[in-house]
């Protein structure tokens, strides 16, 4: 451990958790209470191709524009109260915008400053290192480069494609001058990491008992997280006083959910072991997480791989009242026929939203929609949507839909990679322009699965009522890259007794029938009781493939809980109570 065991806790919030979150929050967490850290994470998958995109116009574009706004209003507060702020919003452009923000900084008359960190783009290496040619390639750097520039004196400190945790990782490393074998201490700040770099998802946004949390004079406004990270890793997970939300053993074992795979989760600095984590209530709004371990980060890092897949049109039929399924097989058929020009992939998707005898149109209505794909735009064009609306006096009673004719849009397509460590630059770039060389992890370990833990005893045999699964359980769920996990916690020990034996993965494929035919594999996480679902090529090509209405399978977990199981009675409020 390093020399910081005797340094009080460092206080991180977060202000962001993509591009295009609140854009307030910066100054509500600069000016709403006590900081160390202001930190925000802008960089989704999708938010890599938009930047490329952006970039491939013109080379000083691919960072996140709206940074600069946010510190416009707060960076002199933040330099007042002594807060330091860290972003990876560089995205495909670190440099650029570390230069803006001095800019910027000239132009308010202070004096800040600004280091960046590099090496992650890997575009131009992309084809030498197997991965084609890609429109973006982007390594997962960690946490070191940010902690350098931070130990050297930087203010702000901006970065492209490092982990999302590493913006919190970074400033307790330096704060508490961890080693890199600091493994334990490390794997907690991941842990902490992961909570708040989402922002209000662990203050009660997207919470699924989202009914339990106080609203406010001004509605339904989480507050950003905060994290108290200690010498040694454990953390309490918090938010300033007086801001909207919730933070609960719940918010926060949904928000460590998400978008996890199995137990070991890997950072390009330190593997948690999520197994284990022991979350305890703290107080109001406090969630204390401890019992963190850590191992040696493996040695490859993963990198994001974006390019064209090429163009897609669709078009939404509205199908209303009788003999739904009739009327869209009709449309099917005179649309097909009547494409001059077949294109490459075709799907047809209805949504019964139809309700029987309606008191409304609208309930009585379904929805067919048509997506089509091609690498050549001419083939989804607009005689595409000009062939389904020249329909429209030809086809089934009551025909309309939704959007006029349109062009063909690209449309993007997310691959993972993975790359040795060796391979990808690593590179703290000082204020004063000097340039400090990051080592790879003297030490490493190649991800292996656990054992499986033992079941707990299940529960005896009792009476059981048929309800929603959401009645006893809570559920995250999320994308990576074309795959989904669906983490599903439950509230008590008996409760969680009856979950492990009964929602299996095949119990999982009998409930979501889309999953029927996908490899579902089953993580059991006892101290969280809790367990989490991979669902391999659900979201097909990723989430700017949108091969599903729901591309990154946000509600998934959502319809999980709207499940009908057979749930003991024990488990369940009284019959009156039941949502």
């Amino acid at each position: 451990m390093g020399d910081g065991s005797a340094v009080g806790p460092v206080r991180i919030g977060n202000c962001s958790g993509f591009y295009g979150d609140r854009h307030a929050a910066m100054r509500e967490m600069v000016t709403g209470g006590e900081l160390d850290y202001v930190t925000g994470d802008y960089l989704a998958e999708l938010t890599m191709l938009i930047l490329a995109r952006d970039r491939a116009k013109s080379p000083d574009r691919g960072y996140a524009k709206t940074f600069l706004t946010q510190l416009e209003e707060s960076l002199g507060t933040a330099l007042e109260r002594g807060v330091k702020i860290v972003a990876n919003a560089g995205g495909l452009n670190p440099a650029g915008l570390a230069s803006a923000v001095r800019a910027l900084a000239e132009r308010l008359g202070l004096d800040v400053d600004v280091a960046h960190v590099e090496g992650d783009d890997l575009i131009d290496r992309a084809s030498e290192l197997g991965f084609g040619t890609p429109l973006s390639a982007n390594a997962y750097l960690g946490a070191w480069g940010i902690a350098d520039c931070l130990t050297a004196g930087a203010h702000v400190v901006v970065t492209g494609r490092v982990t999302d945790a590493s913006v919190i990782v970074g400033p307790a490393a330096a704060h508490f001058g961890w080693t890199r074998t600091d493994y334990d201490a490390l794997a907690g700040a991941v842990a902490a990491g992961h909570v708040i770099e989402c922002g209000t998802q662990a203050t009660g946004g997207n919470f699924a008992f989202f009914t339990e949390i106080p609203r406010g004079a001004d509605g339904f406004r989480p507050g950003f997280p905060i994290a108290e990270i200690e010498a040694d890793g454990s953390s309490v997970i918090t938010k300033h006083p007086g801001t909207g939300g919730l933070v609960s053993v719940d918010t926060v074992t949904a928000q460590l959910l998400y978008e996890i795979g199995g137990e070991r989760y890997a950072n390009p600095d330190v593997t948690l072991r999520v197994d284990s984590l022991t979350l305890g209530d703290d107080g109001p709004d406090r969630v204390r997480i401890t019992d963190a371990r850590g191992e040696a980060p493996p040695p490859t890092l993963k990198v994001s791989l974006n390019a064209i897949g090429g163009f897609r049109n669709a078009m939404t039929f509205v199908l209303t009242g009788l003999d739904i399924d009739a009327k869209a097989d009709l449309v099917r058929l005179q649309l097909e026929a009547g494409l001059t020009v077949k294109p490459a992939e075709l799907e047809w998707t209805l949504a019964r939203t139809d309700h029987p005898d309606a008191d409304t149109e609208e309930a009585a209505s379904a929805l067919l929609r048509c997506v089509v794909r091609d690498p050549d735009p001419k083939n989804v064009g607009r005689h595409f949507s000009s062939a389904a609306v020249e329909l429209a006096l030809a086809s089934y009673p009551g025909f309309t839909t939704t959007a006029p004719p349109g062009d063909g849009q690209v449309y993007g397509e997310f691959t993972p990679g993975y790359v040795d460590a060796a391979e990808v630059p690593h590179v703290a770039v000082h204020a004063d322009g000097t340039r400090t060389a990051i080592p790879i992890a003297s030490e490493t370990k190649v991800l292996t699965p656990v054992d499986p833990c033992p079941l707990p005893e299940p529960l005896p045999a009792g009476r059981t009522r048929r309800v929603p699964l959401g009645i006893v359980a809570g559920a995250r769920s999320g994308d990576k890259g074309g795959n989904a996990n669906v983490g599903v916690w439950v509230r008590t020990d008996d409760a969680w007794r009856w979950l492990a034996h009964v929602l299996t993965s095949d119990k999982l494929r009998e409930l979501l029938p889309e999953t029927s035919e996908l490899p579902v594999t089953r993580h059991l996480l006892p101290n969280l009781r809790a367990v989490n679902f991979v669902i391999e090529g659900i979201l097909g090509k990723g989430v700017a493939h949108q091969a599903r209405f729901d591309p990154q399978a946000k509600g998934l977990g959502e319809w999980l809980r709207s499940r009908h199981l057979d749930i003991p009675e024990e488990l369940l409020p009284p019959e009156g109570e039941l949502e």
